[in-house]
């Protein structure tokens, strides 16, 4: 499959492209529950662990959805088809605004974990939800990258708006056709801003094996000129690896202290442990792709005299004699005639005697 060149966006101070060592952001989304020396502890756990951003969510939860979706009749038909459906109905009785009200991250919360972010050393994002918040975190806290939501894949107006704020973006795909997907970046480029990372991404939590298509990876950089990476909502490590094995410049993967957490993301996220195997066998497997191009190392070709084949004689054998097939063998080490030169020598007389198991050499024939 013939792959687009692509642009090198910069997330801060990395360098994102594909194929690229990937850039491993820890979502930690909501998984804070509203605690702020929780929010803290897991931003240390996901540098400890490696990862080269944090990530939150941010929303005001009054223009985040409207009535329908919570208060009245039409909301178990608003509910059919949502992921939170059982965690709410089953697990707590709280609607889903009260759920989300104890899950949020203020303001005031934002400001202290970007804070402690840039005290620490690791890139500070956090995805909006609506435009007010998003003016909050370019404007007020000069985030240094946005990261778009799936649900705001179709949101066309919003992407422009987010798009020209002039800062680098990474747009999730979850729930999108591949129309809409062009539409998406469409609306981001054609404002200016080609500043962008497309992330394959399946909306389901966690979804089967059989729909996570990281084959959309290679469909994805042979139509878009930008950076492509993977957004997982997989359980285990195999398959954000998988995805750099298959050239992601970027892993995002929702990130936990304790997947027994109350919350929704908990029990699809990585444990401290795990992001730290994604982030350092991610690197590792990076390293490991290499070239394409065929490169023997000198290390490698040292290794031909050794392993290699020669042409050797399984007899002894006299000057004059005239070298048959059944005369001659192929054995280690490679320092004489390789074994692909085994019809020049066959029928060649011998101007030396050579005793069996000895290696034949050019200068040996006449």
């Amino acid at each position: 499959m013939e792959f687009k060149n692509s642009r090198v966006v910069k997330l801060g101070n990395c360098e994102v492209s594909n194929f690229a060592k990937p850039f491993v952001i820890a979502e930690i989304g909501s998984n804070h529950n509203g605690d702020v020396e929780l929010g803290k502890k897991m931003i240390d756990a996901a540098i400890e662990a490696g990862a080269d951003s944090v990530k939150f969510q941010a929303f005001d939860i009054h223009l985040f959805s409207s009535v329908c979706y919570e208060d009245d009749e039409r909301r178990e038909k608003t509910m059919e088809h949502d992921a939170l459906k059982y965690y709410l109905t089953q697990t707590h009785k709280n609607t889903l605004k009260e759920e989300m009200l104890q899950h949020v991250a203020s303001k005031e919360m934002l400001r202290e974990f970007k804070e402690y972010c840039d005290q620490r050393g690791v890139i500070f994002s956090c995805t909006p939800l609506n435009e007010g918040i998003a003016d909050y975190l370019v404007d007020d806290l000069d985030m240094a990258f946005i990261k778009v939501a799936s649900m705001d894949l179709t949101n066309l107006p919003f992407l422009e708006y987010l798009a020209k704020k002039e800062k680098p973006m990474i747009l999730s795909t979850g729930m999108g056709t591949f129309k809409e997907v062009v539409e998406a970046v469409d609306t981001i480029i054609s404002t200016g801003n080609d500043q962008l990372v497309l992330l394959h991404c399946v909306s389901l939590y966690p979804p089967k094996d059989s729909v996570v298509n990281l084959n959309n990876l290679d469909l994805f950089r042979s139509n878009f000129n930008c950076p492509i990476g993977f957004s997982d909502h997989s359980s285990g490590i195999s398959i954000p690896l998988a995805a750099v094995a298959k050239g992601a410049c970027l892993i995002e993967k929702h990130f936990t202290l304790d997947k027994s957490l109350p919350g929704w993301d908990h029990k699809v996220s990585a444990t401290p442990d795990e992001m730290k195997v994604i982030v350092d066998e991610g690197r590792r497997i990076n390293v490991a792709l290499g070239s394409h191009n065929r490169i023997l190392t000198e290390e490698e070709i040292g290794k031909r005299a050794l392993f290699a084949r020669s042409i050797v004689v399984v007899r002894d054998l006299v000057v004059g004699s005239i070298i048959t097939r059944e005369d001659i063998d192929f054995r280690r080490p490679g320092i004489g005639l390789g074994s692909k030169y085994w019809e020049f020598v066959v029928g060649r007389t011998l101007n030396v005697d050579l005793k069996a198991d000895s290696l034949v050499n050019l200068e040996d024939l006449k």
